[in-house]
């Protein structure tokens, strides 16, 4: 990894980290007035949402719960290439949106947790087709220390949006899969 790559991964990670903690402070002090701005199934006004979701938590407990396992995943999915980093976040909200926009229930669907499945099931599957040791070594410490999430694709509360889960961690396998072979 050279010094330009490092500076993209910590410039992200910066941004992706002040980006979540600045719209949440906002939306503490407007009283969760941003959360008008999720994904709301079969709604054609809230699709553009799916851009926006998953910016936007329904607590603070919400918040802290996505904040680490992204910043996290985002670290370890740009060790394969800042361009890939791209690329996969870019359909995952596309993949994710969509499918949640299209089957999930009828309610307000927020937080980071679809990408962050996204970025788990990606995780899991791509470095073990790389048939790179580094990156089989990241797909197996997600396993290892993150395999307890694969759980989170079933329906468990009212007030958790596991279609975002089970949506997020499909594409991610699926995206996996379709990058295999590309160089980037």
């Amino acid at each position: 990894m050279t010094n330009k790559a490092s500076n993209y991964e910590y410039k992200t990670l910066a941004f992706v980290a002040i980006s979540l903690i600045a719209v949440e402070l906002i939306n503490i002090l407007t009283g969760r007035w941003l959360n008008q701005f999720s994904l709301i199934p079969r709604e054609l006004g809230h699709l553009p949402y799916m851009f926006t979701s998953p910016f936007l938590h329904a607590t603070f407990a919400h918040f802290s719960s996505n904040f680490i396992p992204l910043l996290v995943f985002t670290f370890l999915l740009m060790q394969f290439s800042f361009k890939r980093y791209v690329h996969v976040t870019f359909w995952l909200f596309i993949i994710i949106g969509l499918l949640v926009w299209i089957f999930a229930r009828e309610a307000r669907h927020v937080g980071a947790s679809g990408i962050i499945y996204g970025y788990f099931g990606y995780l899991l599957f791509a470095g073990i087709l790389s048939k790179k040791i580094g990156l089989i070594f990241i797909s197996l410490a997600v396993g290892f220390f993150y395999g307890g999430m694969v759980f989170g694709v079933l329906p468990s509360g009212p007030f958790v949006s596991w279609e975002s889960h089970f949506f997020g961690f499909i594409a991610g396998l699926g995206l996996a899969w379709a990058y295999r072979k590309r160089q980037m």
